[in-house]
């Protein structure tokens, strides 16, 4: 059978990336910690960056259709709440276009910055899904054939209605297109298991696995949030609270103006910020009330300042923004003709 595969991969797959193309790009580019604003946490450089503890992570969304107001890109979103569930700082979001030099420079800088680097789309069958081959020649890597993603492609896929003849063993442009979604960037000196992993046993989508730190997802939401999902129990070891607890989000309901609780909010936050604690002021437009927020993991001294924020803000901590909004002149009305039919029907029956 693997020797069937393998002549077939070498009639269908399109050319390696030589060596001369790779010779032709630049090394990545470290870059100083200095230059990446007090925020930033180094991580231990002993280790592999597949073994580091995760402080912070980036996310890059791949498409000239989110580009393009084609597609609403919805990943990031859910990829943000992710990371703030478990207690992940996400520093960065950037959407590009499906260009090579623009993938290539993107990853390698955010696999240097962050952590856990997630990548959405470009990892489809049409010509234009070029996110494996770019990635792979950012870090001068080979595409090659990932056998066990093939072997769960073809037990695990349906196949198109439109496509009734299609055979997996006959070289076809249909083949040729659906190999596309199983060649991976491939490390020969990383372990196979290391650089692409199966998270659920319905599913043959592998997340691809590069330098250490780059995942890529499908930009397909279901596909992108399942996956996650389901990588979630392999990530929790290297959090730096274990138990997958998150960052905590307080909120505070003020009737002052922005400017009027500036002073006390510029001075705390200064003074919690060692803490990993930031304060937020937030204006709602069109409403009577703004609001403050404490965003951390150090919950023992967020529950401490509640007294304090609320009495510098002349506010209370609530659930909702809009929880002591006054009611709008539209409910006040509706509220005063419920009040009064009762006394409606009694007139009348009299």
């Amino acid at each position: 059978m693997f020797g069937r595969l393998s002549q077939l991969t070498r009639q269908l797959s399109r050319p390696a990336l030589n060596s001369s193309a790779f010779q032709s790009i630049p090394p990545a580019t470290s870059v100083s910690p200095l230059t990446r604003g007090p925020s930033f946490k180094m991580t231990s450089s002993v280790l592999p960056k597949n073994k580091r503890t995760i402080h912070t992570a980036a996310c890059l969304i791949i498409g000239d259709e989110v580009l393009g107001g084609k597609t609403i890109d919805t990943n990031s979103a859910f990829f943000a709440k992710y990371c703030f569930s478990l207690g992940i700082q996400l520093k960065r979001v950037e959407v590009i276009a499906d260009d090579e030099s623009e993938i290539i420079e993107a990853v390698r800088r955010m696999s240097d910055r962050y952590d856990f680097v997630v990548t959405s789309g470009g990892i489809g069958p049409t010509h234009d899904d070029i996110t494996y081959a770019s990635i792979a020649k950012a870090f001068s890597l080979p595409l090659k054939l990932h056998e066990a993603a093939f072997e769960r492609m073809k037990r695990l896929s349906k196949p198109h209605p439109m496509q009734p003849k299609f055979d997996w063993e006959t070289p076809s442009p249909s083949l040729t297109a659906k190999l596309r979604m199983v060649e991976l960037p491939h490390d020969a000196t990383v372990a196979e298991e290391e650089q692409a992993v199966f998270v659920a046993d319905d599913m043959w989508v592998p997340i691809a696995i590069v330098n250490g730190n780059v995942h890529i997802l499908p930009g397909v939401p279901r596909l992108f949030e399942r996956l996650l999902e389901h990588l979630k129990p392999s990530l929790l070891p290297r959090l730096l609270n274990p138990e997958g607890k998150g960052i905590y989000r307080y909120l505070f309901s003020t009737p002052l103006a922005e400017s009027d609780v500036a002073p006390y909010l510029t001075e705390l936050a200064a003074r919690v910020a060692d803490r990993g604690v930031k304060v937020g002021s937030y204006p709602r437009w069109g409403n009577k009330r703004n609001t403050v927020t404490l965003v951390g993991t150090d919950k023992a001294l967020m529950d401490e300042l509640i007294p304090e924020v609320e009495a510098n803000v002349d506010g209370k901590k609530v659930v909702r923004e809009d929880e002591l909004d006054p009611p709008s002149d539209a409910e006040e009305e509706a509220a005063a003709a419920v009040a009064a039919a009762p006394q409606a029907v009694k007139a009348k029956a009299k």
